[in-house]
């Protein structure tokens, strides 16, 4: 099959395109029009790449002058989950880093994208180790914990919202150690929201709530990934990576709404909203986060709609007690090409979910937990984190997953937030 090359150009197309055309055809050649800014620039790049991908343009080349920046967001929109690796690289210095990138945004994505069905907690939790084993090949060691082997150790957000499917909950901890020797510090914890469809228990969503529930462990596979690229792009760091995996769903042995959990720190919790599910998983793995004396921990989660609702899909929301590393990460979001926006994290945000029976509730019991839901719901992380929050950033991952294709990205997985995670990974 013929590549359609593709080129850049700062020139206005010609009038038979119109003036506002986002690309331009002369034969076997599109050209795409640029002006504005570097972020303009991007974003008229993601356009032109869906108009190409809506024609039904199977196979492209890159040609002419493209920054590395350039060519991911080309390829970013370009890429659908039917057609992958159909991209030539522009011939220059950045095709080794571009194939990296690249494997670990297919990665990501497909791992989203594919059915409850297939992935479930277990096999979640084999993916991701499967993975970067290939990536690291006698650096990684993995355990799991497993259905009531949680109970036992006392995960208890974990296992209650797990225990309600016949498929078990788990809690994968993975261990990056390329040094290998046993005394290495842990420079970095990952925690990852595994939850690999979520119906919202006895809160049960609405059917057109829950078609795209299957993304609900996209937190997980976007933790991963950046993990992944890290390695790819020769992190020499000890990193764990804990990811919280269940299946919410509704059953006789299900958890149900008036339960109190208590958790190891010895926190009790009351389950006021059974669809509040993915901060109860968390709890657990930020805990777990904190034994490993991680100076840096990120954990990422589509969490809440109410970032959706703030930012709408095209940002991740990035909650911090420590404004230092907060903004650290928003800079390397930035560099990234990532689009991040931070919102308001304070202590007081505890005391937002209170419970005359337990020390907080898990939510508002009222629609979308509220007000300040976002902001509520990394509140109630915050309670879990060790140091008083200071090196733990929070990315609420609002732009995760389109149910349909916008201007700019196609339907499915984003992928968006592993470049962030691995540049922060870098530089830990």
């Amino acid at each position: 099959m013929s590549s359609l090359q593709v080129r850049l150009s700062s020139s206005a197309p010609d009038s038979l395109w119109g003036s506002k055309a986002p690309v331009s055809f002369d034969k076997q050649t599109a050209t795409i029009h640029l002006s504005g800014a570097d972020k303009d620039q991007t974003r008229s790049i993601r356009k032109a790449a869906r108009v190409l991908d809506g024609m039904g343009i199977e196979q492209v080349q890159l040609a002419g002058t493209w920054s590395l920046d350039q060519q991911w967001a080309f390829a970013g929109s370009f890429t659908t989950a039917k057609k992958q690796n159909h991209i030539q690289w522009a011939e220059d210095a950045n095709q080794d880093k571009l194939a990296k990138m690249y494997q670990a945004l297919l990665f990501t994505r497909n791992l989203v994208n594919r059915t409850p069905e297939d992935i479930y907690p277990q096999s979640l939790a084999s993916e991701v180790v499967n993975w970067l084993s290939e990536l690291a090949p006698g650096h990684i060691s993995a355990k799991t914990l497993v259905g009531e082997e949680l109970k036992e150790a006392g995960w208890t957000g974990i296992y209650n919202v797990g225990r309600g499917s016949e498929r078990p909950p788990v809690l994968l901890e993975l261990d990056y150690n390329p040094s290998g020797q046993a005394d290495e510090p842990v420079a970095a914890a990952l925690v990852g929201k595994g939850i690999t469809f979520d119906s919202g228990g006895y809160s049960i969503k609405a059917s057109e709530g829950m078609l795209t529930m299957k993304c609900d462990m996209g937190g997980a596979a976007t933790v991963s990934g950046g993990l992944g690229l890290a390695i790819l792009q020769g992190l020499n760091k000890r990193v764990k990576l804990f990811l919280c995996c269940a299946e919410n769903l509704i059953s006789g042995h299900a958890y149900k709404l008036g339960d109190i959990l208590t958790y190891k720190n010895g926190l009790t919790v009351e389950i006021v909203n059974t669809d509040a599910e993915g901060r109860l998983v968390l709890a657990d793995g930020l805990l777990a986060a904190g034994e490993t004396g991680a100076p840096l921990t990120i954990n990422a989660a589509t969490l809440t709609g109410a970032a959706v609702m703030a930012l709408g899909g095209e940002y991740h929301a990035l909650f911090g007690l420590d404004k230092d590393t907060q903004v650290r990460m928003q800079q390397f979001a930035e560099q990234e090409m990532e689009p991040v926006w931070p919102l308001p994290l304070d202590i007081w945000h505890q005391e937002m979910c209170p419970s005359p029976y337990a020390d907080t509730a898990n939510s508002r019991p009222m629609k979308g937990g509220g007000a300040g839901g976002a902001s509520n719901a990394a509140g109630f992380l915050s309670r879990f984190v060790a140091n008083s929050g200071k090196g733990w950033v929070h990315m609420d991952l609002a732009g995760a997953f389109n149910n349909t294709a916008t201007s700019t990205m196609p339907a499915g997985a984003t992928g968006m937030g592993i470049r962030t995670i691995a540049r922060a990974l870098l530089d830990a």
